[in-house]
């Protein structure tokens, strides 16, 4: 069966997608991005449901062995490496709904056909381009139907910024930045601007920026949270967030 390589950061990661449309991580390709000294000790120790699998790689089917995504994640829980949670928040941000979206792994491409797929990504980098700018139009255009829009020179105390609820919703539940965007703007009964608030620096191009009341948020958050399913200690889902599993913290009881 062949391998579809992923790239991290320079560092090729090679999946296995099996009958069942279940994807294998390389174990070698995981435990060597993760700095592990003793790469084969590693994935003994830590991975629970390693397994050979034969794939063909330059022309030759050869066993190989893979993990699943479970002992892919126990790799990164127990490595040193820095980014290793960068690298966690890669593979569910876009491996896994890559592999998701395409049901599974393509053979080699020609020359001609690869010519394509790169054309093919610049158009997809314009188009999310073209989201992020217009989810950011989004914004004022949902401000502009309130009955009365609100433009102030500060923020008052008791509001926070986008950049602000990322950062504390992370601490407060563990949820990845791409989750908290999703909430705030996406998912049904997204949370509406309470205000713009016109830049310090307005005359060098900066444009207002989008502000909402902290105790509102907390509360919509906390009750995402609640309403999440875990499917691992660390792993939940939402019915609202269709990309899949994303990070979670269990909140123990007081």
């Amino acid at each position: 069966m062949n391998l579809t390589p992923f790239n991290f950061s320079g560092a090729e990661i090679r999946v296995i997608t099996d009958a069942q449309g279940e994807p294998w991580f390389v174990a070698k390709d995981v435990a060597e991005l993760l700095e592990y000294v003793d790469t084969d000790k590693a994935v003994r120790t830590h991975c629970k449901a390693a397994k050979t699998y034969p794939a063909e790689m330059a022309g030759q089917v050869r066993n190989v062995k893979v993990i699943p995504e479970r002992d892919l994640y126990r790799l990164v829980m127990r490595s040193q490496m820095p980014a290793a949670e960068a690298f966690e928040e890669w593979v569910v941000g876009e491996v896994l709904p890559s592999i998701r979206k395409t049901g599974g792994y393509q053979r080699k491409l020609s020359p001609a056909e690869q010519l394509l797929a790169n054309a093919q990504l610049l158009v997809d980098m314009e188009r999310r381009q073209d989201q992020t700018e217009q989810a950011v139009a989004g914004i004022e255009t949902r401000v502009a139907n309130v009955e009365q829009v609100r433009y102030l020179d500060s923020r008052p105390a008791g509001f926070e910024s986008m950049t602000t609820i990322r950062e504390r919703i992370n601490l407060r539940h563990g949820i990845p930045p791409w989750v908290v965007n999703a909430v705030m703007r996406d998912v049904p009964g997204a949370p509406l601007p309470f205000a713009m608030v016109r830049s310090a620096h307005a005359d060098d191009g900066a444009q207002p920026y989008a502000i909402w009341p902290t105790a509102d948020i907390t509360r919509r958050f906390d009750r995402f949270a609640a309403e999440c399913t875990f499917v691992t200690a660390e792993r939940a889902t939402h019915p609202d967030i269709q990309q899949g599993r994303f990070k979670l913290r269990q909140r123990t009881s007081a």
